[in-house]
């Protein structure tokens, strides 16, 4: 008999391990869905934010630039070869 009782003992705490884990696990998923997951979306569209705003940044730059060289070819051709001279003698050494 007290053989039979041991066993549903194990039983009876299995089910509450098991019972427990399933309320854990039913918590963490709440949590990711309340807390976590509109973290990652709200860096995730900082991040996009920040990565457009870099990209605008670079095309107009780059637009200001082709202007630049357009109105002043001359210009352009000898900076240019200044930099292309001073890169040569530095990467000599």
């Amino acid at each position: 008999m007290s053989h039979n009782t041991e066993e549903t003992n194990i039983s009876s705490e299995q089910a509450d391990i098991h019972a427990e884990i399933t309320a854990l696990r039913e918590k963490v998923e709440s949590l990711m869905n309340d807390c976590v997951t509109p973290a990652v979306v709200s860096a995730a569209q900082c991040a996009e934010e920040a990565a457009h705003r870099v990209t605008d940044s670079i095309a107009n730059r780059t637009e200001r630039l082709s202007i630049a060289i357009r109105d002043r070819p001359l210009t352009s051709i000898a900076i240019a070869a200044f930099a292309g001279y001073v890169f040569g003698v530095l990467h000599r050494r």
